[in-house]
């Protein structure tokens, strides 16, 4: 599929969180949402992302932000990464990839490593969604930098 664009109704879902419990996207409707997308629960960049999220929580709260992660993990391995780093919002189980490929970022990507080389990699492609009050997507960020990612989204809210 696609990846959606700003204006565009953000695509729902429904999937179990760390907690095992059903998350309802549309449930979520009249609160604006950030909706990051990780590769792999505690692995080095996916744990900087999820860090600085947690670090910055309590500016999100006070913004009125509902912060989520979703990842190709399952629950116990979601409800794992949450408890091992004091995580305190909701970790999505896309463990079958239906929400990345909703929001058409699952798939073969090329991508820079560390050192320079461009390998391609099968999966999700770190990405953040912003959706507004009313469901609709309000921006768009492909292939965040897992540290940074928290704190440019805060500046932009």
């Amino acid at each position: 599929m696609a990846i959606p664009q700003p204006g565009q109704s953000a695509p729902d879902f429904e999937v179990l969180s760390d907690t095992g419990e059903t998350l309802r996207l549309a449930d979520l409707r009249g609160q604006r949402i950030v909706l990051y997308f990780y590769p792999k629960a505690d692995t080095p960049g996916c744990t900087k992302q999820a860090c600085a999220f947690r670090n910055d929580y309590s500016a999100y709260q006070q913004k009125g932000v509902v912060v989520l992660g979703a990842s190709p993990n399952s629950v116990e391995q979601q409800a794992a990464f949450k408890t091992k780093y004091d995580l305190p919002f909701a970790l999505l189980a896309d463990h079958d990839h239906r929400i990345a490929d909703l929001y058409g970022i699952w798939g073969t990507h090329r991508l820079r490593t560390e050192a320079g080389v461009e390998v391609d990699y099968t999966g999700i492609l770190r990405s953040t969604f912003v959706i507004d009050e009313q469901g609709y997507i309000s921006h768009v960020f492909l292939g965040v930098d897992p540290a940074n990612n928290s704190r440019e989204m805060l500046d932009l809210l």
